[in-house]
């Protein structure tokens, strides 16, 4: 059996594919249906946080298939109850409630419809670069006008897009019909960028003082991906609404909205809800995932790799500049990044590309290690030295 050809059969065609077959994986590293070990430093879009099946995890979704595979919401459960105590006294300190979903898009859509119904307001202030999934109604506030443009019955009417980082432009924009600003911490496929501290601080500031709920998409930054559990723990700045998703379970579906005591009222019962959310095996992972970046110190991890790639990346001549937080980081090169891309999953190294045509995302396992950053250092002078001397 041909297993792309069968994919491409009977998959539909969303996304374009490598031209690998992946069949298992072990902390960094994947491997293809001939065995061939690549570093994977893009994490299967940022999701595989503590590594491709730590032993902990496998061990977690094991014992509770073997136990209970799911019920739904009707019932209380021991492992939901204690998930979610657990994601809300790791979250931000005022954290008080959290919605379980399966996905990073619908955590969005959840948190936008939880905020009208709280504000009682219709519109929403997003970013330009700003990704917060496909759907019609997160697709409403992503900012790529393409993505939207090919849906055009979509919802972003609504919807008043301002540059990331630029305070005044959203002071500009504020009016009383509006129920929230939904923003990155820290942009990524519109290419990686942070704000300024006062930035984030001066956000904060207008929506207290106007009755707006501040949103924090952490879909990619959550659950320790940017060296703090969640990126506005950087500049003491805490959302009204947070939306995690992607590395939460460790590489099992699973989404969530975490709400403050202000917002967590809003839905009245039956407003709102998810067949699959809170789902017994999205709970084991969740509670596994947490365990191990808290037992594991796996945090401070991320944070001293962020420096350990800068240092590594900053003798390439080719390379302008390291953007980003922790291990979600931009690589902004003087030349196409695609090629680039190319080049390094010829030396079976996965890395990923974003709406900037100059710019390598790197979104690897937290638990990668100096070893691997290097090995990836050299084979990028490599792929550059190449280039350099095609052109």
């Amino acid at each position: 059996m041909n297993i792309r050809e069968v994919e491409d059969q009977y998959i539909l065609q969303t996304y374009a594919k490598k031209p690998i077959v992946i069949t298992r994986g072990e902390g960094v590293h994947v491997f293809d249906d001939r065995n061939n070990r690549y570093l994977d430093l893009y994490a299967g879009h940022a999701v595989c946080s503590i590594g491709h099946c730590h032993p902990k995890l496998v061990k977690a979704i094991s014992d509770q298939a073997k136990k209970l595979i799911f019920f739904s919401n009707s019932v209380y459960n021991d492992l939901r109850a204690e998930a979610a105590q657990l994601v809300c006294k790791n979250a931000y300190p005022a954290s008080s409630a959290v919605f379980f979903c399966n996905s990073g898009t619908e955590a969005n859509e959840a948190a936008i419809k939880i905020a009208r119904r709280a504000t009682g307001r219709p519109r929403v202030i997003a970013m330009e670069t700003g990704f917060h999934g496909r759907t019609i109604g997160a697709l409403s506030v992503t900012g790529n006008p393409k993505l939207r443009g090919d849906f055009p019955q979509n919802l972003d009417t609504l919807t008043d897009f301002v540059p990331f980082g630029d305070f005044e432009a959203v002071e500009a924009m504020l009016s009383p019909d509006v129920a929230a600003i939904i923003l990155e911490p820290v942009t990524s496929v519109g290419g990686v960028r942070i704000a300024s501290r006062k930035y984030y601080d001066s956000l904060r500031e207008l929506c207290t003082g106007n009755g707006t709920a501040l949103i924090f998409d952490e879909v990619q930054t959550g659950f320790g991906r940017t060296g703090k559990m969640f990126a506005g723990l950087h500049w003491n700045v805490e959302p009204d609404i947070t939306t995690a998703a992607k590395g939460a379970g460790g590489g099992v579906p699973v989404g969530m909205v975490i709400l403050n005591e202000a917002i967590r009222s809003a839905p009245a019962p039956g407003e709102h809800g998810c067949t699959f959310g809170g789902g017994m095996l999205a709970m084991a992972a969740v509670k596994a995932t947490l365990e191990v970046l808290l037992e594991e110190k796996i945090l401070a991890h991320a944070a001293e790799m962020e420096l350990c790639v800068r240092e590594e990346l900053g003798n390439i001549p080719e390379v302008l500049a390291v953007t980003g937080k922790g291990l979600l980081l931009g690589i902004e090169l003087d030349c196409p990044a695609k090629p680039v891309i190319e080049g390094l999953l010829e030396k079976r190294i996965l890395v990923g590309g974003c709406d900037k045509p100059n710019q390598i995302r790197l979104l690897p396992p937290l638990t990668v290690q100096p070893e691997h950053i290097r090995e990836f250092a050299a084979a990028l002078a490599e792929v550059l030295a190449a280039a350099r001397q095609l052109v």
